[in-house]
């Protein structure tokens, strides 16, 4: 048997809906946590696929791969100092919908809305927006392929 044949039988299938509804809503939350305020890029980085990319509404193609976009965010951290300003994301309760795409992976899509402080005052909503984002199988976890940013507006 091939090394790679091998290796197919060794791969988990992929979950199930609910399951992978789950185990999405888990990365979805710690990767937002990361990007917005955790700043830990070498962990965030291990959410995407290589050939990530990242579609705006508002900026066009934001990022063309995961190094790139992974990079943003790591110069968007060091250039912002959290005692001044603050921002995160916070998912809207009851709006994930998870669909299966074959065996390949799965289609998530939801509402966030988005808040700041400044100079340690309490956060205030300030915007609001959709995300569609494709999450490949890997035979372990579901890594970010793409993500649609669409419908952003005022809170």
């Amino acid at each position: 048997m091939s090394l790679l044949v091998g290796l197919a039988f060794l791969a988990t299938p992929i979950p199930d809906v609910a399951q992978a509804e789950a185990m999405i809503a888990e990365r979805d939350a710690q990767l937002f946590y990361e990007a917005f305020e955790g700043c830990d890029t070498d962990r965030l980085r291990t959410f995407f696929d290589d050939s990530y990319r990242m579609l705006h509404d508002k900026g066009g193609t934001v990022a063309g791969t995961a190094d790139e976009f992974v990079g943003q965010i790591r110069d968007g951290c060091q250039s912002k100092d959290h005692s001044v300003y603050a921002n995160r994301r916070k998912f809207v309760e009851g709006s994930r919908k998870v669909q299966l795409l074959g065996n390949w992976g799965a289609l998530e899509e939801g509402l966030h809305t988005f808040h700041e402080s400044n100079n340690g005052s309490p956060f205030k909503p300030v915007g609001r927006a959709r995300y569609i984002h494709v999450w490949r199988w890997n035979g372990e976890a579901f890594v970010l392929n793409e993500t649609l940013s669409v419908d952003h507006g005022p809170y």
